[in-house]
């Protein structure tokens, strides 16, 4: 079970957003409350809508609020719901913060300013903004798409100043792990890119923003169990699995990161499907990896 008193730790999965077959690809609401509850009933902890797997940036603000809705309408008892609230500006990211606590949800997740190259103290005006709303803010740190890295010594400050609850780190340097426990040992680390889960997990690490478990959950499900196991890891059943899933696990930090989890899903027997433009969908060898090294790990029995 969760834990309740910090509905942000465990393994909350970004969730892919199904669309149906139609000119406009309008979202498919019923489709996304079905792949929740499956999430849930396999032994995750929690979602994340309108997360960058939830293609967020290509809904209208009604399709984004509805997700939400849906999503915490969708959710078990004691299943948690975290949505994204990135936005171009502050004030909007609060605004959104202020929707998802509406609908019922408990924490959210914030990147730093998106489309503008913030230096400190319009990062801490931001999260001050957010926090406004009244919800935990798990910080993401995404410096690859956002151009701002929340380093160590950052992340302390906003944690020191109450911003902050926890950091969604997707940076790759697992190194952080340790600078960040020094500067705020109060501050929760989430694994924030699936390649990196093990050794995140092992320099301790509560919580895992997932994207493979959309299409294989009980296998990363266990795979994060193991590596997080809170009375030492087990590394003799954690190792095989980790090194099995790794070909997969690594396009959660590709570009194409979205279209290849719903080619997963899809090869899983789950709803997975198109992406709405400029996403397209994948080709030649690319697709034919994504294929050959998902069908390899589905051969192994992992689901």
């Amino acid at each position: 079970m969760p834990d309740l008193s910090a509905p942000w730790r465990g393994v909350h999965v970004a969730t892919a957003l199904p669309f149906h077959d139609d000119d406009e690809l309008s979202v498919d609401y019923e489709g996304y409350a079905v792949h929740v509850r499956f999430l849930a009933e396999h032994g995750c902890d929690g979602v994340c809508p309108n997360g960058s797997l939830g293609e967020y940036q290509t809904l209208t603000d009604e399709e984004r609020a509805r997700v939400v809705r849906v999503a915490v309408e969708a959710a078990p008892e004691g299943f948690g719901v975290m949505p994204g609230v990135a936005a171009y500006g502050a004030l909007e990211s609060r605004r959104w913060a202020e929707q998802a606590g509406e609908a019922g949800a408990r924490a959210v997740l914030a990147l730093p300013p998106n489309s503008y190259r913030a230096d400190r103290e319009a990062v801490v005006g931001h999260y001050r903004e957010v926090a406004r709303a009244g919800l935990p803010v798990v910080a993401y740190n995404n410096p690859h798409d956002t151009k701002v890295d929340l380093t160590p010594e950052l992340l302390a400050e906003l944690h020191g100043e109450g911003l902050i609850v926890a950091v969604k780190e997707f940076s790759g340097d697992v190194r952080r792990a340790y600078e960040i426990a020094e500067r705020a040992p109060g501050l929760d680390l989430l694994i924030g890119a699936d390649d990196v889960l093990l050794e995140l997990g092992l320099a301790g690490a509560v919580g895992w923003i997932a994207g493979y478990p959309n299409a294989i959950p009980d296998a990363t499900v266990e795979l994060y169990r193991l590596a997080t196991s809170g009375v030492g890891a087990d590394l003799e059943k954690a190792l095989p699995l980790y090194r099995a899933l790794h070909p997969l696990l690594r396009w959660d930090s590709r570009t194409e990161f979205v279209q290849a989890i719903k080619a997963s899903m899809d090869l899983a027997g789950l709803r997975g499907g198109a992406c709405r433009p400029p996403r397209s969908r994948l080709a030649g060898e690319v697709a034919a990896r994504v294929v050959r090294e998902t069908e390899t790990v589905l051969a192994l029995g992992y689901r």
